[in-house]
């Protein structure tokens, strides 16, 4: 069966037995001292969302038991400095610590490497949100230049589910904030998706926010507004072809050119529905 790693990359067996190999020999890697202060966080790491406490439990683990498994790290473009792979969070709780130096490994790898690896690692530990999953699909997408299909099938998912991810992205920026924040559910995202009126989501999501909507009672809202909106008449769209409007200008010039002769008109304009009305008084005599 291929690691995800291999899947992700691509191959066949050659890749299974590439990557079988390669985690042989980072099980012989050496493990580095670095200054804390010398490294920094993984550019493509999906999680933008830190559990604190569970930052400080394992800071407590850490402080009686010492660190069971070093964080992975690679050179940074910084020259003298790392860019974290793998273990932000044991990162983070060493640096609350105070330690002055962490337990590292080092590998050389590439920015698709290492973001499809910082992707993997969440997954695979099912703590990321819906919305940051749909991020970083969507940088794989990028990095790596392969389609939805293809990403799906890397991933061993569907492509419908990759889809669907990535149509969060296209929720307000409120809606993707509630997602990251967990106020909201995956479901009640979706929910909000057919909804084009930006104003109109964020109205729902406050009502849902408030009221503690669940997925079908949100979604019968949808439907009521929906409906109220079908049932409101149109009103018509009142048009003027571009004739019309010729035909309008050369009466005005027509009647302006009346006025400067010496004539007094008395002109009034009136619009209706299916046709303008243009009444002229002209005086018997001379004002």
């Amino acid at each position: 069966m291929k690691s995800p790693f291999a899947r992700l990359f691509g191959g066949g067996d050659k890749a299974n037995d590439a990557t079988t190999a390669e985690a042989s020999s980072h099980a012989s890697e050496e493990v580095v001292k670095i200054p804390l202060e010398k490294i920094h966080a993984n550019q493509f790491q999906p999680r933008t969302v830190f559990d604190e406490e569970k930052i400080e439990e394992l800071a407590r683990t850490i402080h009686v038991h010492g660190v069971i498994q070093p964080i992975v790290v690679r050179d940074s473009q910084r020259e003298g400095f790392y860019e974290i792979i793998a273990g932000e969070r044991r990162f983070r709780a060493m640096t609350s610590l105070g330690w002055e130096e962490v337990p590292a490994i080092v590998r050389q790898l590439s920015d698709k490497e290492t973001a499809s690896i910082a992707l993997i690692e969440n997954l695979q530990r099912e703590e990321l949100t819906a919305i940051e999953e749909a991020h970083a699909y969507s940088n794989l997408l990028q990095i790596q230049e392969i389609t939805q299909e293809a990403l799906a099938q890397r991933l061993g998912k569907s492509q419908s589910a990759v889809a669907n991810k990535l149509r969060l992205l296209k929720l307000p920026e409120i809606v993707q904030q509630a997602l990251l924040s967990r106020s909201i559910t995956e479901r009640h995202a979706r929910a909000l998706l057919p909804v084009k009126d930006p104003e109109l989501q964020q109205q729902l999501l406050e009502q849902l926010l408030e009221e503690g909507l669940n997925v079908k009672e949100l979604e019968q809202r949808i439907r009521n507004l929906a409906d109220q909106a079908e049932a409101k008449p149109k009103k018509r769209r009142k048009a003027v072809s571009r004739d019309m409007r010729i035909a309008m200008n050369t009466i005005k010039e027509s009647l302006s050119m009346v006025k400067k002769s010496g004539i007094k008109l008395d002109t009034q304009e009136e619009e209706h529905e299916d046709y303008y009305q243009i009444t002229v008084k002209i005086p018997k005599k001379r004002s």
